[in-house]
């Protein structure tokens, strides 16, 4: 059943169900089938015919997994118990309440004239209704946390803790089941749709985002990489080669290494779990932020850097240094094309020589090939391409500088608009046309999207690190200064028609027997997926940037739930929101429960044993919108020490009827009503905005945008404006679509069954972009 609950994980990712080709499909209903359908509603999602009648054939150990999964993936057996009891309704506790409390914990003898004066006050005034405490048992004011709660402050009768410190005493489940209005419908996957979506990952020409990794990692156990097909990207090739070190098949793990730097990908993914090579200082260094904070008495910055220093230090078994000196004595290259693929991480491969004992290798027999690598590193006897290529920049060589550009057209492209700016845009051209066939698709994709940006005064760029944090950068200055607009228009003009008729050339070229083609509406609004890919996992409907859902109804509730499977400890971690207006912002956090048209559940800052805990934000759009609100953020951050806890998880409900909220427990979590949610699986993000709702349109953004910041107000708004820029400058994969229709001579039908070609939101979701896009 291992295999199965895998495939089951993968499947619900694509909006799917995987059933076993042993169960074969029959029309009768069974009775197992509609207690299974009856379940799957009751966390809302509806099947399609074919999956029904798939169901029908399936055994009872099968359905019962299905369920199994389908909790486990939407955490129904967690704690989703807030801070507040029917938090909908205003505590209203203030910062006085918080400062009374820490003066009377300050100072523990002012507690008896506390308690004298509540018996006067209680006889006195016990007919007052006004009296928010009169009816609470004192032995109650000192809670199992150790804090004291002083009369007429907090109201604990509203509480499932400690109001003051945040430590949660009770634990909720949840109440409320198929409040959600509209069906997320999975489809049939079978042993073929598991095999092609596994096969289109590996030969994929663009990176996998957080998602389609982890769905890779599932797959690789239970099918094998198809002869002939060609892995399509390095960080893919590392998660094939660790399958095969796995399975002990160390052969076929060194065939998949072509360069040195995919045996360092591979050595990093190890240590760190980062498929691309972050370099210790860039680690350390984030390390260090994040253990950096507000109040300067719990400032653990130094403590955090020295402990991740440690941490990063190398040591490796004999058998694996023997392996990787088996590796390196085998690659199809010269030491000198070898050494100069080293040199930019070459500090990097200076510790890891030492540490796998490399040098101690190369001197054995059968291993010459490793000693005249090291010997040629260690004296530095090759070239480097990129000093050529940076000698010829200042020299303002142009011959010089576009011979070597040729050589490698991937940096050509990379580097092509600051090239235009340098040595001239006719002239960089020109050269650039001279190779554009060899230029990968998804690049010519990326400058036709950001031309527009680029080639402008105004604004500045939106750049994501290494990390995923999204940093913004000023126009370069030859921009500002060397050029006019009409250059400038002129410039973005040659750009984009070049790249649109060469992709325009493609597709022509393209051999197509259909007519008529369906393009799903909602894909002209989702941007090609390259350059801004999610670093964390959605458990299910896996979501392309930019992706918009339309409100059902007026009600947005966020959600976040932290601390599954951790030990009972103090981690506070913020579920936020931010409003923007025309001149203002306005906040809802721990800080500020109640504000105009959204309420927080409360500011949990502990967790409870292995079961979590949970915090909610309501967010009336109606009212925000009368208010002539424009946007909002969605925001979760690390308060406490340290990144985001892994496996927390984000998300928000939507539903066009009422979703109510216990008045017990204060649970307001109805997994039928989800509509997205995300879990954090990327280490070293502190703080995380995860969508954006526009509120005049009634529609939520789904963007990922990690940033450096211990509370929502270090979000910078001017990023996120710069960011949604970028997203609607893309080209979208309607729009591209249509462009593939115009080349081919296909007729565009606004009815998918009278189409050849079906191009809809699930053909989008299942790996199939990239197959159709990036040759």
């Amino acid at each position: 059943m291992e295999k199965i609950t895998a495939l089951l994980k993968v499947a619900l990712r694509q909006n799917a169900l995987f059933v076993p080709d042993s169960m074969v499909s029959q029309r009768a209903i069974q009775p197992g089938t509609l207690e299974l359908i009856a379940a799957l509603r009751q966390y809302g999602f509806g099947v399609t015919e074919d999956l029904l009648h798939a169901i029908n054939g399936t055994t009872n150990e099968y359905r019962q997994t299905v369920v199994k999964v389908i909790k486990e993936v939407l955490h129904v057996k967690l704690n989703w118990a807030p801070l507040i009891k029917n938090w909908e309704v205003p505590t209203g506790e203030s910062y006085i309440d918080h400062l009374i409390t820490a003066f009377f914990n300050q100072n523990p003898e002012l507690i008896k004239y506390d308690n004298e004066f509540y018996e006067d006050y209680y006889y006195y005034e016990k007919e007052d209704e006004s009296y928010k405490d009169y009816d609470i048992p004192k032995q109650e004011r000192f809670l199992a946390c150790g804090h004291y709660i002083p009369y007429g402050t907090f109201p604990l009768w509203r509480y499932n803790g400690c109001p003051f410190c945040g430590t949660p005493f009770e634990l909720g489940e949840i109440e409320y089941q198929g409040q959600g209005s509209k069906l997320k419908i999975l489809d049939l996957w079978r042993e073929a749709e598991a095999n092609t979506f596994f096969q289109n990952l590996l030969s994929s020409k663009t990176a996998l985002d957080a998602t389609q990794a982890d769905s890779l990692k599932l797959l690789l156990p239970y099918f094998s990489v198809a002869a002939g097909t060609r892995i399509g990207m390095k960080e893919t090739l590392v998660l094939v080669v660790d399958s095969y070190i796995a399975q002990a098949k160390e052969a076929e793990a060194g065939a998949c290494f072509s360069s040195p730097t995919d045996i360092l990908r591979y050595l990093w993914y190890k240590k760190t779990s980062f498929l691309q090579i972050v370099e210790p200082k860039t680690i350390i260094k984030k390390e260090s932020k994040n253990y950096s904070h507000i109040t300067k008495s719990l400032d653990k910055h130094l403590s955090a850097k020295e402990r991740a220093q440690k941490e990063l230090k190398l040591k490796y078994s004999r058998q694996e240094c023997a392996r990787v000196a088996r590796w390196l004595n085998v690659l199809p290259l010269s030491a000198e094309k070898a050494c100069e693929i080293m040199h930019p991480k070459r500090e990097m491969w200076v510790r890891f020589i030492r540490a796998l004992r490399l040098a101690e290798y190369s001197k054995k027999k059968g291993f010459e090939k490793l000693g005249t690598l090291l010997d040629v590193f260690y004296n530095e006897r090759y070239s480097v391409w990129q000093a050529e290529l940076n000698a010829a920049y200042l020299n303002m060589d142009s011959e010089k500088a576009f011979s070597l550009l040729k050589q490698r057209p991937g940096v050509f492209a990379r580097s092509l608009f600051a090239c235009m700016l340098w040595l001239g845009a006719d002239e960089t051209l020109d050269a650039f046309k001279e190779i554009i066939d060899q230029v990968p698709t998804r690049l010519l994709f990326t400058l036709n999207m950001y031309a527009d940006l680029y080639f402008s005064k105004e604004g500045k760029r939106s750049v994501q690190t290494i990390l995923g944090t999204r940093v913004e950068i000023p126009k370069h200055p030859l921009v500002i200064e060397s050029y006019n607009e009409a250059q400038l228009a002129e410039m973005k003009a040659k750009i984009e028609d070049l790249c649109l008729w060469t992709i325009q050339h493609q597709f022509a070229k393209e051999e197509n027997e259909h007519h008529f083609i369906y393009i799903d509406p909602q894909l002209y609004h989702i941007p090609l997926p390259i350059g801004d890919r999610s670093h964390n996992v959605h458990d299910f409907n896996a979501t392309l940037m930019g992706t918009r859902f339309p409100l059902e109804g007026n009600e947005i509730r966020l959600f976040m739930q932290w601390g599954k499977d951790l030990p009972a400890q103090h981690l506070d971690m913020d579920l936020s929101c931010r409003i923007v207006y025309q001149d203002r912002t306005d906040t809802c956090s721990f800080g500020r429960l109640t504000t105009l048209g959204c309420q927080h559940s409360g500011d949990i800052r502990s967790i409870p044993d292995k079961v979590g805990t949970a915090e909610y934000i309501n967010i009336d759009v109606n009212t925000l919108r009368q208010h002539k609100a424009r946007y909002v953020t969605f925001v979760c951050n690390a308060y406490s020490n340290g990144a985001l806890s892994p496996n927390l998880v984000v998300g928000w409900m939507d539903s066009k009827h009422k979703m109510k909220v216990s008045e017990r427990t204060g649970v307001a979590y109805d997994p039928s009503a989800v509509i997205h949610q995300v879990r954090i699986t990327q280490p070293l993000q502190k703080g995380l905005l995860f969508g954006v709702l526009d509120v005049e349109a009634k529609e939520i953004i789904w963007m990922e945008l990690p940033f450096q910041g211990q509370v929502v107000q270090t979000l910078s708004i001017s990023g996120v404006k710069t960011l949604l820029e970028k997203l609607n400058s893309k080209l979208t994969i309607g729009k591209l679509l249509k462009l593939k229709a115009k080349a081919q001579g296909l007729q565009i039908e606004t009815d998918p069954v009278l189409a050849d070609e079906v191009y809809d939101m699930q053909w989008a979701g299942q790996g199939k972009v990239s197959e159709l896009f990036f040759k």
